[in-house]
């Protein structure tokens, strides 16, 4: 059993390598706050998932990750793969230590390092929800908390993850400029969404950009679903029509706003699942900024309502950890 309440699984590399060098500031400020925990560093990729999947079998009460989103993901799927083996699930809490951070922006978790300790000194949690996709290179299924890119958003981040001297915001501006000259042609795709009523909707066009989205935001800037909540059974539709160089240049603006919604040629919704298959070209996919394919053809997407409790402000204080919830990564 463990002799301590908290484990916090540090990943060292994340934030390039920024994270680990925050080692003496995370320690310092979790005894200072007499959290009780007990810290172990990642050592290679799923690492994270394998820990926090034993967590509840060792006795942990709360799994942290202190890391980017990466780190958070491999987490949530750890906790997920207990909860499907009906073994203990922790509450999950995070230190933002990476890049990107759009899972804290999008889960109520602050992006300063000092307040996400108070946040897990304080201990007050909620329900939160999480999304799985099926399909590509995952046929058995990968969780995810943040959301799923299809199509234009997940070549910048495949751009943006190849640059070596350039990374955060100005890593996916400039992969979105390149992403903009390559320019692929728009797949042929099929949506079939079902509704929390369990309507369905179908949606069949070519289509640049999917996002079905469980937080708010991707890419450190780009807000894809600034409305939604992971704590309401729903994932959030964000679908662009084949647009032109121009027209998709004129969309990324208003991601960085928020304001898609309010164009003639995107198509928004809340469904608690998603059936997505491409007839023609090719699907090339992430999850909360893994890929999940490069050139797939249908993919499961669905929400699994109150997976687990995690560890956040309250919903009241969203507004001040939006604007601390600028940094971030893997």
């Amino acid at each position: 059993m463990a002799r301590s309440k908290h484990l916090i699984m540090l990943n060292p590399i994340a934030g390039k390598g920024r994270a680990g060098e925050r080692l003496p500031e995370i320690e310092a400020g979790l005894k200072a706050r007499g959290i009780d925990y007990e810290l172990r560093l990642t050592t290679g990729v799923w690492h994270a998932a394998e820990l926090a999947r034993a967590a509840g079998r060792e006795g942990f009460r709360v799994v942290v990750a202190a890391g980017g989103d990466g780190t958070v993901n491999e987490a949530i799927n750890g906790l997920m793969l207990a909860r499907a083996s009906d073994e203990k699930v922790p509450v999950l809490g995070v230190l933002s230590v990476g890049r990107g951070n759009d899972f804290s922006y999008g889960a109520d978790v602050p992006g300063d390092l000092d307040a996400c300790l108070d946040v897990i000194a304080a201990g007050q949690s909620r329900p939160m929800d999480v999304g799985r996709v099926a399909g590509g290179d995952y046929p058995g299924g990968r969780y995810f908390g943040n959301g799923v890119g299809i199509g234009f958003d997940t070549i910048v981040g495949l751009e943006a993850a190849k640059m070596k001297r350039v990374h955060g915001f100005m890593a996916y501006v400039l992969g979105a400029l390149k992403t903009l000259i390559i320019y692929p042609s728009a797949p042929e795709v099929r949506v079939e969404a079902i509704d929390e009523n369990g309507a369905t909707a179908v949606i069949a066009q070519k289509s640049h950009q999917i996002s079905i989205m469980n937080g708010k935001r991707m890419g450190g800037t780009f807000f894809m679903a600034p409305s939604a909540s992971n704590d309401d059974g729903l994932l959030d539709l964000c679908m662009a029509e084949d647009l032109s160089r121009g027209e998709m240049l004129g969309l990324v603006a208003r991601y960085t706003k928020g304001t898609q919604a309010e164009h003639p040629r995107i198509k928004t919704g809340r469904y608690k699942s998603y059936s997505v298959a491409a007839s023609s070209g090719g699907l090339v996919v992430h999850a909360d900024g893994e890929t999940i394919c490069v050139n797939g053809t249908s993919l499961q997407i669905s929400c699994v309502p109150s997976a687990f409790e995690i560890l956040c402000r309250p919903k009241d204080s969203a507004k001040d950890s939006a604007k601390d919830s600028s940094k971030g990564g893997k």
